[in-house]
């Protein structure tokens, strides 16, 4: 095989390697990607060529190589109130909802997907923390959740740079809910403790726990092929309450499940379960 043909076929492998770890697609046009994000672990590894590359991948065993490669093309990219017109309607609008829905039993629970190295629900817990009385002796439970064990052991530590806290965070907030270390801030152990954070796929079972009142799930779906979304909408609608919500990026939809889930007018990318679904006579839309 010529050099070329080696390196597609390394890229394939390493395409096919991250599906079958993540439910997450490279189409062609998005290969170029391979080469810069396997760069640094390939040469920590001394691997010179696409045929030394193969050869590894085709051996059985060095699970933690794989993985290694698996974590490398992961987008871990995220930040506190990240698209802040999306914390601010679920601050303004949907967690009062909940609120008053759930009034009788008190309890709350939130599943942050693909919640990165923590931000999201870091964020969240930041804003139950700044409604105060609304949310005094109720019974909390946030559960984060994503693919990669680097991100996820970066999530549980709490603790961001100079760069990280300031990427979207107010000082006001940054002096209420962290504190200032020499290179980092760490987030203050009232916050953290009303997190549980969890290596999870998606498309696994979703989390034995009681229903979620609330799902983010943003900016996940769009990295699966149909398939795999066919399986992470069933798991989120097994996961999601009957009067829960369901919160999916801006360029994200689940039109291809609506049998599953209808979207919330003017709700910012906000999906609720369809009435069929949740034991009500559907509706005609208006």
């Amino acid at each position: 095989m010529t050099k070329t043909e080696l390196h597609q076929l390394a890229v394939d492998m390493v395409s096919k390697l991250l599906h079958s770890r993540t439910g997450q697609a490279l189409s062609a046009d998005r290969h170029f990607r391979i080469d810069t994000a396997l760069e640094t672990v390939l040469r920590h590894r001394g691997i010179r060529s696409s045929e030394d590359l193969i050869v590894l991948l085709t051996e059985p065993g060095d699970a933690g190589f794989k993985q290694e490669l698996v974590e490398a093309l992961l987008n871990n990219e995220t930040y506190f109130y990240r698209d802040r017109q999306v914390f601010d309607h679920l601050a303004a609008e949907v967690l009062p909802a909940i609120a008053r829905d759930k009034a009788g039993s008190r309890k709350l629970a939130i599943w942050s997907v693909g919640c990165s190295t923590g931000q999201e629900p870091l964020t969240l817990g930041m804003i139950l923390l700044d409604q105060g009385v609304r949310w005094a002796d109720w019974d909390i439970e946030i559960l984060a959740s994503d693919v990669s064990a680097q991100a996820i052991a970066t999530a549980r530590k709490g603790e961001y740079s100079n760069f990280e806290i300031q990427r979207g965070l107010a000082i006001g907030q940054m002096l209420s809910h962290f504190t200032e270390h020499d290179r980092f801030w760490k987030a203050s152990d009232r916050l953290r403790k009303m997190i549980r954070f969890e290596r999870r796929n998606l498309l696994d079972l979703p989390p034995a726990t009681r229903s979620f009142d609330l799902i983010l799930c943003r900016n996940v779906l769009l990295y699966l092929d149909a398939g795999a979304r066919r399986i992470a909408c069933r798991n989120l609608q097994s996961a999601l309450a009957p009067h829960g919500y369901l919160l999916l990026g801006g360029g994200e939809t689940v039109l291809d499940r609506s049998d599953m889930f209808r979207p919330v007018r003017g709700g910012c990318g906000l999906y609720r379960q369809a009435p069929e679904r949740r034991g009500e006579p559907a509706r005609r839309s208006a």
